[in-house]
């Protein structure tokens, strides 16, 4: 499922965003009732159950109606866009560099990561319309700053800085769908995989002849944590590595003279 933030009234949802001209109004018998303990209301629901919520849910969390809500923030699609970036605001907005970017880096990404793995809803926003909040904003200035001292030009930090971002959104990405794969379909991981292997092998015994580079890379391997099933296994794995090998790829960049 596949949300676009930038759905609601441009005014009305950036005024929400960077808490312009917004009047905190009182109605009804229980007063008390914010734009910010909605929307954290509705990012409680959605860590639950998925961005497949309705008003009424984030109401019911509230003591509320679905209507009571609507003084105070206009629509689902305006929810959405402050649920994102109030979200990110648990990110850390600067990082020491006593050990240097790449550390820096590493912890970023680690903490997108964990993020990440705390909300995966979050990852069902699109990036193609980005919410341009505060802390949206927030999350990118924090990698810059750790990028700039590099001396790398602007170019080229704008193209890492995407790179790093997109590699860890798309690493979690497979671990929330892994996780969420399970309820959705019914079947749990290790059936799926103990089902379809041993058809396959069946099918097809000379698998491992085939595609030999494949069969090479399967079992030059150890599961991380043998307690995580195997796609989250590989993701971890595809994580750590593929940060290793990217940010060594921007060392020998910084190291050119």
């Amino acid at each position: 499922m596949v949300v676009y933030a930038g759905q609601g009234d441009p005014r009305r949802s950036i005024e929400l965003l960077w808490r312009a001209s917004v009047a905190e109004k009182r109605s009804g018998p229980k007063p008390g009732l914010s734009v910010d303990a909605i929307v954290d209301a509705a990012i409680a629901v959605a860590d639950e159950h998925g961005m497949a919520f309705s008003m009424r849910a984030v109401g019911e969390r509230l003591g509320r109606t679905a209507m009571a809500l609507y003084t105070y923030v206009p629509g689902k699609n305006e929810l959405v866009d402050l649920m994102y970036d109030r979200a990110m605001a648990e990110l850390p907005t600067s990082y020491e560099l006593d050990d240097g970017w790449r550390a820096a880096v590493t912890r970023w990404a680690t903490d997108m990561w964990e993020f990440y793995g705390r909300h995966p809803w979050v990852l069902q926003v699109s990036q193609a319309r980005p919410v341009l909040g505060p802390h949206e904003f927030a999350v990118i200035e924090a990698l810059a700053a750790i990028l700039v001292p590099t001396g790398l030009p602007g170019r080229e930090l704008r193209g890492i800085v995407g790179a790093v971002n997109y590699f860890v959104r798309g690493a979690a990405q497979t671990v929330a769908e892994a996780r969420a794969a399970g309820g959705a379909t019914g079947e749990a991981d290790e059936e799926w995989w103990y089902a379809r292997s041993a058809v396959l092998l069946e099918i097809e015994p000379d698998l491992a002849k085939k595609f030999p580079m494949l069969h090479l890379l399967e079992n030059d391997r150890e599961p991380i944590d043998p307690e995580l099933p195997y796609l989250e296994n590989d993701a971890v794995e595809n994580f750590r590595g593929g940060l290793k090998v990217l940010l060594d790829g921007v060392e020998g960049a910084v190291a050119k003279p």
